[in-house]
């Protein structure tokens, strides 16, 4: 009797399982390619000088209303967060490109969804390349 009742259990538990997503593939799954939205968060500037770039990044982050919830000089990171009736996190890393660039890549959030519209991004880098240029030029 009681081989019986333990098949249909097991077999409901087999079905079950099998019904499981991983998290891991809803995590990694995008609309567009690695390779399109890494060219849309990245660009490169013509300087060397990674503190003045990373000073120059939280200003323009809060040029554009976002409050800075991190920033670090050794790592290279500055994180700051946009609410307008919204939460848009940006978080920009700044590392050295060559012997003459550096590299800039922003990583934005809408609440807890990546942002993949190139909208913002260009937005935060116009603003920046203008900055970068009157710092350069020293330009207040």
């Amino acid at each position: 009797m009681k081989k019986y009742v333990m098949w249909p259990l097991v077999l409901v538990c087999i079905v079950l399982a099998g019904c499981q997503t991983t998290s891991m593939n809803q995590v990694m799954e995008t609309s567009e390619s690695q390779v399109a939205i890494r060219q849309i968060q990245t660009r490169a500037f013509d300087t060397t000088d990674r503190t003045k770039t990373l000073r120059t990044v939280i200003s323009t982050l809060q040029d554009l209303g976002f409050v800075i919830d991190k920033a670090d000089n050794e790592l290279g990171t500055v994180s700051g967060t946009k609410l307008n009736g919204y939460s848009l996190r940006m978080t920009a890393t700044v590392r050295p490109r060559g012997k003459k660039q550096t590299l800039v890549r922003a990583n934005a959030t809408y609440n807890v969804t990546p942002v993949e519209d190139p909208q913002p991004y260009q937005q935060f880098f116009a603003a920046l390349q203008k900055a970068m240029f009157l710092k350069a030029h020293e330009v207040d």
